[in-house]
C-alpha cells in the first residue's frame, strides 16, 4: 500500500460537478492499494497517518498529529501511486490491485482510519472521475509504502 499525504487548510472531491466531500484543516490522503496488502498493511498505515506528526505546534515545530489539532482527514483512491516508470514513457500499472481486491481494502482501510482518529472520515469514490482540490498548507508532501517501513 502506497500513500501520499497531504497537510491541508482545506481540500475537496468533486464528482460530476457536485462536491462529494470536502474539509478544513486536516489531511488528504491519496491512497494506492496492491494485491498483496494485507490488513497488517491497513492497520499500520491507519496508524501511522493518524499519529504523524506534522502539524506545527506553538513553537513552529512539527510536533502535531491530526488527532491534537482536531483535524480531518478526506481518502481518495489512487491507483496512479504504483505507476511503474522505468521502461518507455507509457506508466505501466501491473502491480496496483485490481477492483475486486482493491474495494475491499479501500473501504477497510476507511473504516481502519476513522477507528484511529475517533470520527468518520469524508472519502471519494472508488473509479469516479474525480476532481480534487487542496491547499497545501506548509507545503507539507509526505509519501509512504507499508512494504518499505523505514
Amino acid at each position: 500500500m502506497r500513500v501520499t499525504i497531504q497537510r491541508v487548510s482545506e481540500a475537496s472531491v468533486t464528482i460530476e460537478g457536485t462536491v462529494k466531500s470536502s474539509i478544513g484543516t486536516g489531511l488528504l490522503v491519496l491512497a494506492g492499494f496492491e494485491e498483496e496488502d494485507t490488513t497488517e498493511d491497513l492497520e499500520w498505515m491507519a496508524a501511522k497517518i493518524v499519529n504523524l506528526r506534522i502539524f506545527t505546534d506553538d513553537n513552529d515545530l512539527m510536533n502535531l498529529s491530526v488527532l491534537n489539532v482536531s483535524g480531518d482527514i478526506i481518502i481518495v483512491s489512487q491507483f496512479t501511486l504504483h505507476a511503474m516508470t522505468k521502461k518507455g514513457n507509457r506508466p505501466s500499472f501491473i502491480h496496483a490491485a485490481k477492483p475486486h481486491s482493491a474495494i475491499p481494502l479501500y473501504e477497510k482501510f476507511i473504516f481502519l482510519v476513522g477507528k484511529e482518529l475517533g470520527k468518520n472520515v469524508s472519502t471519494g469514490e472508488f473509479g469516479a472521475d474525480m476532481k480534487v482540490a487542496l491547499i497545501n498548507d506548509g507545503p507539507v508532501t509526505i509519501n509512504i509504502d507499508s512494504k518499505n517501513r523505514e
